[in-house]
């Protein structure tokens, strides 16, 4: 059964989308009656992020997203409607209606409690005869008994149905376990075996405390080292990290980004407690966000060698991007954190943070490193990737700074280093305005919706569509005297928006009690549609004439292509960035 339209209503009223919004991204920049911020959901480094207190919605003019309270719980936290729902229901102390338990909170909750269980077995097993390559594993590494229990580590036995048996005594099925990627399907039959096994098991704990998977760590010959739990319902390597759920507890005020899970033990055993570290995959974007909710600072500790500082160059050009502090540790004589801590101690760690490089630093020592300046020809082509390097950076402050450094390290004119950073700066911004004017041109880029299943065919129809939509969302009586059928627009997801609006018409509408009705990427689009309300001049003429539009378009009457492109560049310019007109 639904959840009731008034429950989803005292919901939003109850969770204002700012205050919401507001612990997850930094709100600063005012537009009109608009917040803005840099968007949670891509990474930009000019805000296009906007939260409209009044409509209580929220929209990115860069990557699109957009929608109610309800909408942005489940993007930032990756949780069904009904999930999100619950979660807002218990942060303002409401309980939720009995016919709001839908069936993919409830497979949520059971692979939820699944993980939790094979936790607990796999820790046992530690322990026991079947645990002794992982306990003798843990002993070499020098992981305390403290740290096993902290990080809930176990062993999965060298057997192919361990798990499966112990989880089917208590009631779970193959195929749950299965679905949990706990367990695969034999090939060439109906049968399934354990997922990990032979293998040190590190479980992956959220930020909200629960178990959502694994990474197993080979004990034997056979096999990839490392192995995580594959994507599942409540499992995605790109938007969690190994140990966050510790690390922001941590007072440090920064987070020390490693690559391996023993790194990570390592160092909170050594007392630097806000270590994380990605699963088996290069730092994300995702990831990158979920970090930027608790610090503003994060040190680079990744493998000294080639791969490590390469990897550390890609994790930087993601998290400038967030406007965070990012040292990088270089690790002199070791190959990771864990063998430098083994190695030197953890006070020797602890100077080597101190010391540690931003990364405008590193990366121009690493540029330094392929050139020999005493060559003409390799100091200038020093000269212009440091340069291009650079450009990049935001405060002219900065540019300037870093432009006497280059001019020390290569014996030039600090004049001439700025002037090469600003020449590649100003080719840089020429090259993003054409680009942006040649989109803006473009009328299928600013009509069409992101979502190629949602894409019009008939663009002036579909224009006077969102626009009967959206007068309609704020003023039912504007169809009073009018008569228009869904199955007169040209774009399905437009017709639907009108049939869902008109039957609720009169009720106070809030885009939260649609959340059932669309899916998210619908509720994105008809969220750009809406948010546009402060440009209606005169609601009832401009009613008139969009339906007139529908009626000829429906009728095949010839679409007017000049002046639908000078609105399209109207429209775009209006739009960029969410700047330049109001939202």
């Amino acid at each position: 059964m639904p959840i009731p339209e008034s429950f989803l209503q005292e919901i939003s009223d109850r969770n204002d989308i700012t205050d919401i919004v507001s612990g997850y991204v930094k709100l600063t920049k005012k537009s009109g009656s608009n917040l803005f911020g840099v968007c949670p959901f891509h990474s930009e480094k000019t805000p296009s992020f906007s939260v409209a207190t009044d409509k209580q919605i929220y929209h990115c003019f860069g990557c699109g997203k957009g929608g109610s309270v309800i909408n942005f719980i489940m993007e930032i936290e990756n949780l069904a409607f009904h999930d999100a729902v619950e979660f807002l229901a218990r942060r303002s102390g409401l309980t939720m209606p009995d016919d709001g338990d839908g069936p993919s909170r409830r497979t949520r909750e059971r692979m939820l409690e699944l993980n939790r269980e094979a936790a607990r077995f796999f820790f046992s097993c530690l322990n026991s005869p079947g645990g002794a390559r992982a306990q003798s594993y843990v002993s070499r590494r020098g992981i305390s008994p403290t740290m096993v229990k902290s990080f809930g580590l176990g062993a999965a036995p060298n057997e192919w149905d361990a798990l499966i048996c112990e989880m089917r005594k208590k009631g779970f099925s193959s195929k749950e376990l299965f679905d949990a990627g706990l367990a695969r399907k034999r090939q060439g039959s109906d049968g399934f075996y354990d997922t990990f096994r032979d293998r040190l098991m590190f479980p992956v704990i959220d930020i909200r405390g629960n178990v959502i998977g694994f990474s197993g760590r080979l004990l034997g010959e056979d096999g990839p080292k490392y192995m995580n739990s594959p994507e599942t319902l409540v499992f995605s390597k790109s938007r969690n990290l190994f140990a966050m759920n510790l690390a922001k507890k941590s007072k440090k005020g920064y987070i020390i980004l490693v690559e391996g899970n023993i790194d990570v033990v390592s160092l909170h055993q050594a007392g630097f407690d806000s270590a994380v570290a990605s699963l088996g995959t290069a730092l994300t974007a995702e990831q990158a966000r979920l970090i930027s909710r608790y610090v503003g600072e994060i040190v680079i500790a990744y493998d000294s060698d080639e791969a490590g500082k390469k990897a550390a160059q890609r994790a930087v050009g993601i998290l400038e991007k967030l406007d965070m502090k990012v040292r990088i540790l270089n690790m002199q004589g070791a190959k990771d954190p864990d063998e430098f801590i083994k190695d030197k101690g953890a006070d020797a760690f602890a100077n080597l943070l101190e010391k540690s490089e931003n990364h405008v630093e590193f990366s121009l020592a690493s540029i330094l490193k392929k050139y020999d300046l005493s060559v003409d020809e390799q100091r200038v082509l020093y000269l212009k990737e440091a340069a291009a390097s650079i450009s990049a950076l935001p405060s002219t402050v900065e540019r300037e700074v870093y432009a006497m450094r280059i001019a020390e390290t290569s014996s030039v004119s600090p004049r001439v280093v700025l002037e090469e950073i600003e020449r590649i700066r100003s080719g840089k911004i020429s090259a993003a305005k054409k680009q942006f004017e040649k989109q803006a041109m473009n009328i299928s880029t600013v009509y069409q919706p992101r979502e190629k299943s949602m894409r019009y065919e008939n663009e002036r129809s579909a224009l006077a569509e969102e626009g009967v939509v959206r007068l309609l969302f704020y003023d039912s009586s504007l169809m009073r005297g009018h008569e228009l059928y869904s199955s007169e627009f040209s774009s399905p997801v437009l017709g639907r928006f009108f049939d869902v609006i008109l039957s609720k018409a009169g009720v106070g509408l809030s885009l939260a009690a649609f959340g059932e009705d669309f899916s998210k990427e619908e509720i994105a689009l008809l969220t750009s549609i809406i948010q546009k309300s402060d440009l209606i001049k005169n609601g009832k003429k401009e009613m008139g004439d969009y339906i007139d539009i529908i009626k000829a378009e429906s009728r095949g009457a010839p679409m007017d292509d000049d002046s639908l492109k000078a609105f399209a560049m109207q429209k775009r310019l209006e739009e960029n960035k969410g700047y330049g007109g109001k939202t």
